[in-house]
């Protein structure tokens, strides 16, 4: 009698590894330096002292075709111009570490916790409005260090790690995007625009309101879905073994006075980072600085000898290597596309573009071209310096005020980071809440189609209402 052979299970597609991703997009930015022509925009000095585009010069220039050969020294200029940022995500994971060590971070998830498990329509939409009012002034690479923390919070509710990370990365999103007091963006953006400083504030403070109840609403939503029935994250595998898990809040201890001071250490050091980035102008440096200093504190406060200081900081750095190694290939690409001299050249073809369509859409099709441009300028106060001399002729030709304009750029430039694998404050933040890419993607592609309807739908609503002045 014959067996019957078992069909061999076909293998299912498998993501590639975040780097694989990264490196697929630098070979592809380098093919583009090869088909795309290269080209520059003359720069000239404006009234306020800003280096802008002009428009009017644009020209085609001998192509620049990236070697391939030279992509490794493209990396590795990459990693040396970034050393500052990456210095920040090993520190802050080594500071992270060191509150781990002591228990302390447990002992608070714990009581957290059991205060919020019920609540999460308040637990979720406060913690983002933090970010979000912060954010309006900073980046939202500030917060690389917080991820940890929220992740662990999240998790000890019975929710995952994307809704940990998605705490900062989407209220972040909110305050930075909609520009209501972003100087590297709406300040650059207003300035070469020849705008009153901060104009239109009003209407920007609306556009963040309705980000903010659509977005705490999707990630609410998301969290209930997910505490129940937990299968349905696309972080279920990884999460049953993520170091910021415990089985049982019983195992993470109770308070005492040595972790009280280091929460209370914990919170003067984001206070004086969020004070210095404001008001003293606070770089990457500053900030890794004062987690370096921080993680020491910590450590004398906890009890631990110098040796086990030392110890416990280089295994938190070590857990932080590839969320480093990730900004820095992230930042290649952009290096590829500079080398090859094309950047302009992408500018420039969606200038054009823009001229095609109707008064009425023109808004949208300035929150599209900006939203494309940034994939290959991720620099806020770049892209503005690159876009806003272009887009401001075109919409005063068009009938367009150039307050929209600047709203179209704000939305295009600030939206689009929380989906691209170049932007630094999504890979620092995701690696450091050890979620890959991929997996953030299954989550965030639907909600970034929710922000490009509402933001179109906002443009519109401003070109209706003659959004001013000018």
């Amino acid at each position: 009698m014959s067996q019957t052979s078992t069909p061999a299970k076909k293998k299912g597609f498998t993501m590639p590894h975040t780097f694989v991703i990264l490196l697929i997009i630098i070979a592809f930015a380098v093919v583009l330096t090869w088909v795309v022509p290269s080209g520059k925009y003359a720069r000239v000095e404006n009234a306020q002292g800003t280096k802008v585009v002009d428009a009017s010069a644009f020209e085609y220039v001998e192509n620049v075709a990236v070697n391939p050969l030279d992509v490794p020294m493209i990396i590795i200029n990459a990693f040396i111009s970034n050393a500052d940022l990456i210095l920040l995500v090993l520190f802050s994971g080594g500071a992270i570490y060191m509150l781990t060590s002591a228990g302390v971070l447990q002992a608070l998830v714990a009581l957290v916790a059991r205060r919020f498990s019920n609540r999460l329509e308040i637990f979720i939409p406060v913690l983002m409005l933090v970010f979000a009012l912060i954010c309006t002034t900073q980046g939202v690479n500030t917060f690389i260090g917080f991820a940890p923390i929220t992740v662990m919070l999240a998790l000890s509710l019975g929710l995952d790690s994307i809704v940990g990370v998605g705490i900062i990365l989407l209220g972040g999103a909110i305050g930075f995007s909609t520009g209501t007091l972003n100087v590297s963006t709406t300040l650059v953006a207003q300035k070469i625009a020849e705008l009153p400083t901060y104009s239109g504030i009003g209407y920007r403070w609306i556009c963040f309101a309705v980000y903010y109840v659509v977005t705490s609403a999707w990630l609410v939503h998301y969290a209930k879905k997910v505490r129940k029935n937990p299968e349905c994250s696309p972080m279920y595998d990884l999460d049953k073994t993520s170091e910021f898990k415990s089985a049982k809040l019983e195992d993470f201890g109770g308070m005492d006075v040595r972790k009280v001071l280091c929460i209370v250490a914990l919170v003067a050091v984001l206070v004086l980072i969020v004070y210095g980035c404001i008001y003293q102008g606070w770089g990457f440096a500053e900030q890794s600085a004062a987690f370096l200093v921080f993680s020491v504190v910590v450590g004398i406060i906890a009890g631990f000898g110098a040796n086990k200081i030392c110890a416990e900081f280089m295994n938190g750095c070590k857990k932080m290597l590839a969320a480093g190694f990730i900004i820095g290939f992230a930042r290649a690409i952009g290096g590829v596309l500079s080398a090859g001299v094309i950047t302009d050249t992408i500018v420039h073809a969606l200038a054009v573009m823009l001229t095609g369509l109707p008064s009425a859409l023109l808004g949208v099709g300035m929150l599209f071209a900006n939203t494309v441009i940034n994939v290959f300028l991720t620099s806020g106060s770049g892209q503005a310096a690159a876009v806003m001399p272009i887009m401001i002729p075109l919409s005063d030709l068009l009938g367009i005020t150039r307050q929209t304009c600047v709203l179209s750029f704000n939305f295009g430039d600030g939206f689009c980071n929380y989906i691209l694998p170049t932007s630094t404050a999504l890979m620092g933040i995701l690696s450091a809440g050890n979620v890959p890419y991929d997996r953030w993607m299954r989550f965030m592609w639907k909600l970034f189609l929710v922000w490009f309807a509402v933001g179109a739908v906002l443009v519109v609503v401003a070109q209706m209402i003659g959004f001013g002045p000018m």
